[in-house]
């Protein structure tokens, strides 16, 4: 390697440029208030926040830094606007199974996830990092991988989130695991790593551990095999209680409806792909989505 390449990769490293993904959520603004207004008008409407005064703090702790230097304790101010008590007996928490959890909680009807929160529902899925340049704002061109860094904006946010969520987990709770991947507990998740140590065993009942692996298998963990055995003995270890099934009721309906719905996507996806050949210039022009504020 010559000295100018070597120089390079260095620079590179030193201003955060290896290894970056996407940038900020196009229209982030309108999409953090907007999810917020949902949420108080349709899924909550009993709570009050205030979604300006959220998103001012949310963007007070983002911009304006290095996009690797956002620490969990600079979300403070936002996370004391958005206060939450959460139900006993109802939490669910998860590692690997993101699909199979948010359908898994849909057929059942008796669980809430984290998503499921204030704070859970407006940052669910979106991206964000900020300039450390003075008046900069948002970076929408790129922003680092998670594995880049140790106080990304968007992993200290989830990790103060999902510290909050266990912490305030109380009779019993709801674990599931991917039972068709190796090490479906791992240490080092969102759950091993900051959830798992959150929670309070005198506050919780039961740890219930579902291990559910996909419909077509393989079938690779299960409450007698596998990392699920660390886990069971880490919970032995703080005095958990605990149960564990590899055997749900709701699992086949569940993986039935992941895969019809997979299914379904792909047959719409060749229909509007027949109707409209992508290597034509006849093909419908999409206009920009619009935003609407109740």
């Amino acid at each position: 390697m010559s000295r100018i390449t070597a120089g390079l990769v260095v620079l590179l490293f030193l201003t955060g440029y290896v290894n970056t993904g996407p940038g900020t959520t196009p229209h982030l603004k309108q999409i953090v208030i907007g999810r917020c207004y949902d949420y108080v008008t349709l899924v909550k409407p009993s709570s009050r926040y205030n979604c300006e005064e959220i998103w001012r703090e949310f963007e007070e702790a983002v911009i304006r830094r290095d996009p690797c230097s956002v620490r969990v304790k600079d979300y403070r101010r936002m996370f004391r606007l958005t206060p939450q008590s959460l139900p006993c007996d109802k939490l669910l928490f998860w590692s690997k199974t993101r699909g199979l959890m948010h359908s898994y909680s849909a057929v059942t009807r008796r669980f809430l996830t984290l998503e499921d929160t204030l704070v859970g529902y407006i940052f669910n899925d979106l991206i964000w990092c900020g300039q450390e340049e003075r008046d900069r704002g948002f970076d929408y061109n790129s922003c680092p991988e998670w594995s880049t860094c140790v106080n990304h904006p968007v992993y200290s946010l989830w990790k103060q989130a999902s510290q909050n969520f266990a912490t305030a987990a109380c009779g019993n709770i709801t674990v599931l695991l991917n039972g068709s991947i190796p090490n479906a507990f791992n240490r080092k998740s969102m759950f091993g790593s900051v959830e798992l140590d959150n929670l309070n065993p005198r506050m919780v009942s039961f740890v219930n551990l579902k291990v559910v692996p996909n419909l077509e298998g393989p079938f690779v963990e299960s409450c007698s095999q596998g990392s699920i055995l660390d886990l069971i003995k880490i919970l032995e270890t703080r005095g958990f209680r605990w149960t564990c099934t590899d055997k749900d009721e709701y699992v086949p309906t569940v993986a039935l409806m992941l895969m019809l719905t997979h299914l379904v996507l792909m047959q719409a996806a060749d229909s509007f792909s027949s109707v409209w050949p992508l290597d034509t210039d006849d093909s419908p022009v999409c206009e920009e989505p619009k935003t609407v504020f109740l």
